[in-house]
């Protein structure tokens, strides 16, 4: 499947996102203040997660809609609903950020990569990822900057740029051993690092 032709955002500058996170930061269809969210559109206010989610928004608990908004964000994963999965995904670094939930952040930014790039956009899903690299490694989260490292490393595979991938993903390794992550994750690393696997018998 293509990815959506218009993610809802303008597009910004090179160094837009790196030097001005929040001017980049977006809600349903254009860009978003530091101070403030669009509507949620009509599509996405029906269900117990929107119920949930603007209940929370409406009384200013950016920690328990940042948490509403990935629920939403996970359950349109599975049902392949990119653009709202994207949105959802916006919703949730947003308010993580209000509430300077740094780490919870971090993972929002990365889940909107994964959103792009199981997409079929990995051109874009690269900034996100960037994002999560950086943030992460400004708060010590070593699993967390892994894992971006990994997506990132994947979306230059998709891109066919095999050398920064494979680069990427020895990155991802290391940082996966050395916090003690999941065996699955630290495999997935390798299997894009290209390890030779030894042949029993």
């Amino acid at each position: 499947m293509p990815p959506p032709t218009r993610w809802g955002e303008p597009q910004p500058g090179p160094l837009q996102r790196l030097v001005a996170r929040a001017r980049s930061l977006f809600g349903t269809d254009g860009s978003v203040s530091a101070q403030s969210l669009r509507p949620l559109p009509l599509a996405l206010q029906r269900g117990e997660l929107a119920e949930r989610y603007l209940g929370a928004e409406r009384s200013d608990d950016h920690e328990r809609a940042g948490v509403a908004a990935t629920a939403a964000m996970e359950r349109a994963v599975v049902g392949a609903e990119w653009w709202a999965a994207d949105l959802w995904g916006h919703r949730a670094l947003w308010h993580f950020e209000r509430a300077g939930m740094e780490l919870a952040a971090t993972r929002a930014a990365r889940l909107i990569g994964d959103v792009r790039a199981s997409a079929g956009d990995p051109a874009s899903a690269r900034r996100y990822y960037a994002e999560a690299i950086s943030e992460a490694r400004d708060i010590g989260a070593e699993r967390e900057e892994g894992l971006a490292a990994l997506g990132m490393g994947r979306a230059a595979m998709d891109l066919s740029d095999v050398t920064t991938a494979r680069r990427l993903a020895a990155i991802a390794v290391d940082l996966l051993e050395r916090c003690g992550a999941p065996a699955d994750e630290v495999a997935a690393a390798r299997d894009l690092r290209g390890e030779e696997k030894e042949v029993s018998g």
